[in-house]
């Protein structure tokens, strides 16, 4: 293999293509380099082209550079442009004998290569989570510890926390008695990985940590090899990946490291953003270059993000700008509710489809939580509007709400097979799909139900005797749900199947995915009050179990590649589009409750950050929304404006060109220190009064400053409000509070 040549004419050409601050991180010869690089500012292009100029003008062989990131996307792409960059000089060779991948694929090219001074398997195994999580099961069941009480995806979570902090088993600390607990299972767990020649994931970083930190000639082996490191999104390193880079570049300090500390989000996950804050520590003598000029979005756009962000205490300064002239201003809105929310932007999008000639793949919906989507879903589906769900499943078809579906489905129909052999093993009681499939088709055979024939299910050909107990458990839990059909409201059911099933200790395992399979519970319960006012709740049970069939049937064009993309604030993060809406800029939602419970301030900075991150997606147009009201994880409340709105000077904002109503102003120091007080105090200047007084019926004619003129189509009084249907002239239908509204009698 040869180092490729490339002319001087070429390489002029490549350095053309940059700005100033861009050109100086590629040419950027010997010693560490930390490049801040703000939100589409080109990072790629200089991390690229720093690699291209390493090979072709200081003659650096392609296998001797290691560059990391964190996804095999961005590792393909980094690749390409490389080759894309040494032009007719390069070849495939060259190319493929390259070091670019992730953390977790470099770490095992390592380790093959040096398996055996670990005393490893070259051929060793790579656990993924469903192993780990089964593996851990079975070190339960050795230790005769009880799964409900310390579920695997918990322990699990805890023992992956350790290894990213390099704590093996034994040093795990023993605080308490649950700590002594995961610490036996974490030894035994270890052993077990061991005996099957196998690591986890977290084992591929921390292995390779063990390897260099212990043995003094594969250090410098390694060292040596990658005479140049460079790693992208530095502010998602954890311990154990910042531990890993520092000693391969111990030696010859030739690191460079490209991130941005205003866009580190993972924190859940581990990663620490003291790691690019403090490089300059680790490194006095590291060169810094700060990349501000942003390619991607309107100074607008910009401008907002920086005034949601500069309130963060611990940050690189830096502020980004871009040469792009001209840019609409930001349009804040505030709908009544999360369903209001969605159809102003499903109306948003058909209109500027129009206006601009866009396409649905121009559009971007971000939200904090999964649960949100759901509105989006239903009214995007209603609509015709073709989407795509990034980082998850749709909600209606998500596992835990799938499975209560089928709870309520066959308590309603007990000749439901289908849901049947969905739930039987929900939470799982050792019941196997043969044993399944001998109680459907006995129920078939006897021309009776699955639930009938469970009255004696030691006669069902072919049961395995340890099976009966828990068929004739489950019986009697559907029977006495069967029991109350007719009787309680079907939101009031969904509640009795999660208690008599037990859904609560089968989902809630201490991890974030838990929480939100609970919370995506309370959010069915939630969706089925809307059918509790039926006059026979049987009724009303049947009527949300059709409807719910029909909304998750309508989503024909879910798959199609030209749809609007739905995808969490966390998802987000490396995409752009030219229509960005940010729904849900609510106080508990973004910023996040337990953002507003943290004293220490450090939940509230990775918030912001969060929201600026949604920002920057933005190219063109920028929308952010927020509700009055909201219904989620089961219930409905009143919603006070993010702080991040209220950061947002007025000047930048827009009034929506119709639909929802704007955003209210901010109070001034919205967005200071004691922000919540003054919430909790303006959300007590405004409760409604009690009893409340309904001063207005259908036929009012009424007067909005937004709306304009409009005539009352309905009122209900509720237990904290008065709910208003306003026919407006021009505006259309609104659902609006009767005493929040700016309204007036004509």
């Amino acid at each position: 293999m040869t180092v490729p040549e490339i002319s001087h004419a070429h390489l002029e050409e490549l350095l053309l293509r940059l700005n100033p601050q861009q050109r100086e991180a590629a040419e950027h010869a010997e010693g560490p380099l930390l490049i801040f690089a703000g939100a589409g500012s080109g990072k790629t292009r200089v991390l690229t082209t720093r690699i291209a100029l390493l090979i072709a003008r200081r003659k650096v062989w392609p296998d001797r550079l290691l560059a990391v990131t964190f996804t095999n996307k961005a590792a393909r792409e980094m690749r390409s442009r490389v080759a894309a960059l040494l032009g007719d000089a390069q070849e495939q060779e060259t190319i493929n004998r390259m070091w670019v991948g992730t953390f977790h694929h470099t770490a095992v090219r390592m380790l093959r290569r040096d398996a055996e001074r670990l005393n490893l398997p070259r051929s060793f195994v790579i656990f993924d989570d469903d192993d780990t999580r089964a593996a851990i099961r079975r070190v339960l069941e050795e230790l005769g510890l009880d799964q409900k009480r310390y579920p695997p995806s918990m322990i699990s979570a805890q023992i992956s926390n350790a290894k990213n902090e390099l704590i093996g088993p034994d040093r795990y600390p023993s605080r308490n008695y649950f700590d002594e607990v995961v610490r036996r299972v974490y030894v035994r767990y270890d052993e077990l990985l061991r005996r099957s020649g196998g690591l986890d994931f977290d084992d591929l970083i921390g292995e390779v940590v063990r390897l260099l930190s212990t043995d003094e000639e594969a250090r410098a082996k390694w060292q040596d090899r990658f005479r140049y490191v460079l790693v992208d999104e530095y502010q998602d390193t954890n311990h154990a990946q910042y531990v890993l880079v520092k000693l391969l570049a111990e030696g010859h300090r030739n690191i460079a490291v490209v991130g941005d500390d205003d866009q580190s989000i993972y924190s859940f996950r581990g990663a620490d953003i003291r790691n690019i804050l403090d490089f300059k520590k680790d490194y006095p003598e590291a060169a810094v270059v700060h990349l501000e000029q942003n390619y991607r979005s309107s100074q607008q756009i910009l401008d907002a993000a920086f005034h949601v962000i500069r309130h963060n205490p611990e940050r690189a300064p830096k502020k980004l700008w871009t040469d792009r002239v001209g840019g609409e201003k930001v349009t804040a809105v505030q709908a009544y509710n999360e369903v209001e929310e969605a159809e102003f932007v499903a109306d948003e999008i058909e209109r500027l489809r129009r206006r601009e000639d866009r396409r649905y793949a121009d559009y971007a919906v971000l939200y904090r939580i999964n649960a949100q989507s759901r509105a989006f879903e239903d009214v995007f589906g209603r609509r015709r509007i073709p989407y795509r769900l990034v980082g998850g499943v749709r909600f209606w078809e998500r596992r835990e709400v799938k499975d209560m579906l089928a709870y309520l489905r066959f308590v309603f129909n007990p000749a439901d097979t289908v849901s049947f052999g969905r739930i039987v093993n929900v939470p799982r009681r050792k019941v196997g799909p043969v044993t399944v499939e001998k109680v459907v088709a006995h129920a078939r055979t006897r021309e009776s139900t699955p639930l009938a024939v469970l009255d004696m299910p030691e006669e069902i050909p072919g049961v395995n005797k340890a099976a009966v107990a828990p068929l004739l458990r489950f019986r009697d839990q559907l029977q006495s749900l069967r029991a109350t059909l007719g009787v309680i409201r079907p939101s009031e059911l969904v509640k009795q199947v999660i208690e008599v099933m037990g859904l609560e200790a089968y989902y809630d395992d201490g991890t974030p995915q838990g929480e939100a399979r609970l919370q995506n519970l309370d959010e069915v319960r939630g969706l089925a009050e809307e059918f509790d006012t039926r006059e026979d709740p049987l009724v009303g049970l049947e009527e949300f179990l059709t409807e719910v069939a029909l909304v998750s049937d309508v989503d024909a064009y879910s798959e199609d590649d030209e749809g609007v993309t739905l995808i969490t604030l966390h998802m987000v993060k490396g995409l752009e589009f030219p229509v960005v809406f940010i729904a849900g800029l609510e106080e508990g939602l973004l910023p996040h409750q337990r953002a507003l419970d943290d004293p220490s301030g450090k939940e509230m900075a990775e918030e912001r950050r969060l929201a600026y991150v949604g920002i920057t997606r933005a190219r063109d147009r920028l929308y952010l929304s927020c509700a009055f009201r909201r219904h989620l994880f089961g219930q409905s409340r009143a919603s006070f404006a993010s702080r991040f709105l209220g950061d947002i000077p007025q000047a930048l904002i827009a009034q929506p060109a119709k639909g929802a109503a704007p955003a209210p102003p901010p109070r001034p120091g919205s967005g200071g220190p004691g922000y919540r007080e003054r919430m909790l105090e303006r959300q007590i200047e405004e409760a409604p009064a009690r009893p409340l007084v309904q001063r207005f019926k259908a036929g009012d004619l009424v007067a909005h400053p937004s709306f304009g003129a409009g005539t009352v189509m309905k009122s209900t009084l509720t237990r904290s409000d008065e709910e208003l249907v306003v026919r407006f002239d021009k505006a259309g239908v609104k659902i609006l509070s009767g005493t929040l509204a700016p309204l007036n009698k004509r």
